[in-house]
């Protein structure tokens, strides 16, 4: 088996971070912050210090900003109803996921489009600046595209949003245990993210940061404070948290902190990204594939590439793979906008995305198998 479908969630969890779940099972299977026992009150000590690892690790202050999600997808949801009310003005980019662009359609927001450029930032930057009005009160943007890749200037676009006192929200899907993201130097407000995916967490766990107030909420319920009280508290991060929270999950997520810290994220993004390089130049030589971007540039781009093979859908590509145990994700992956932008918006495209657990040699075998895939195809042609 090859999965090459880390985008979608990573595929090979560090032995670390199951053990930490499991342990948590075994060792610690009590509800946090509900009762006043011993292994209750160890639960909450291991959630608080998951916050704290959090807020530290992406540079925002306090553990209190760190609230628990099912995914990132609600993590913007909260962030997208619970901040923005009607009459604002928000600016997203054109590589956007539906976990954005759903919630501003349901809620009716007014937001404009800034087009990025896929070879330069700064064209970039001049997009965004130019789309804010005395309205605009938040820039959405991905971090990385789950379509091609392409790595934004977060940095320069957090100094803008700064600058113009809007609010910055990003959606760390695909940058988070990747990439080097520092909340309070790149000034965002609002950090959404999938630990299941580049923090090597279990599924079903997500993550908001926010370092600014949060209106309204979206769901209300039991918090295991002032419940004679019917209105959800104000206080974070509570206020967001109504429910059990998933510990066992909770725990993976500090594992998998660990494993980064260890690792080093600088380490891991060069070897995944030399995987991709080493596809990208494999495909660029070989007749009939079809290719979205420039060249995948060290820092310019995350381990995500898109292809297709001309003539085939997507679909039958990514099947083919399948039946040689090489396992990648074919489509429209939920980013309509971004498919649009590229021109593959009819066919989708297939998707590769290493991990730090796939090798050179996986690699290989993908690209021996396209080309095979090629000629009996060409056969039938």
């Amino acid at each position: 088996m090859i999965y090459l479908d880390n985008a979608a969630t990573s595929g090979k969890k560090p032995q670390s971070v199951i053990n930490s779940v499991n342990d948590c099972m075994y060792r610690f299977n009590a509800n946090p912050g509900r009762s006043g026992h011993n292994l209750s009150i160890a639960a909450a000590l291991k959630v608080y210090e998951t916050r704290k690892e959090l807020a530290d690790f992406f540079g925002a202050d306090g553990a209190e900003n760190v609230v628990f999600t099912m995914n990132c997808t609600e993590s913007l949801n909260f962030v997208i109803k619970g901040v923005l009310k009607k009459g604002d003005h928000i600016i997203i980019s054109d590589l956007e996921h539906n976990a954005v662009m759903r919630p501003l359609y349901k809620t009716g927001l007014n937001f404009d489009v800034a087009s990025v450029c896929l070879d330069n930032d700064e064209e970039t930057v001049g997009n965004f600046c130019r789309l804010i009005n005395k309205n605009t009160k938040m820039i959405i943007c991905t971090a990385a595209s789950n379509v091609c890749g392409k790595i934004l200037p977060l940095k320069k676009i957090g100094d803008l949003c700064a600058d113009r006192g809007i609010f910055f929200t990003v959606d760390a899907a695909q940058g988070a245990g990747i990439l080097p993201i520092n909340m309070k130097e790149m000034n965002i407000d609002f950090l959404c993210i999938a630990p299941h995916k580049g923090l090597y967490a279990p599924m079903g766990t997500g993550v908001l940061i926010a370092t600014r107030k949060i209106e309204n909420t979206i769901i209300e319920g039991g918090t295991g404070s002032d419940s004679l009280n019917l209105k959800q508290p104000e206080i974070m991060p509570e206020m967001l948290e109504s429910g059990t929270t998933n510990l066992p999950g909770i725990f993976g997520i500090s594992a998998g902190l660990n494993f980064l810290k260890k690792k080093k994220i600088s380490q891991i993004y060069q070897h995944e990204i030399q995987l991709i390089q080493t596809l990208y130049k494999r495909l660029k030589h070989m007749e009939n594939i079809v290719l979205y971007t420039p060249y995948p540039a060290f820092e310019s781009f995350a381990p995500v590439l898109s292809f297709n093979v001309l003539g085939v859908p997507s679909d039958e590509c990514s099947a083919h793979l399948n039946k040689y145990g090489i396992f990648t994700r074919a489509g429209l992956h939920c980013a309509p906008l971004a498919h649009k932008k590229l021109g593959t918006a009819q066919n989708g495209t297939v998707r590769v995305s290493p991990g730090y657990f796939n090798n050179k040699n996986e690699i290989v075998s993908l690209i021996e198998c396209i080309r095979n895939f090629k000629k009996v195809t060409n056969h039938y042609n």
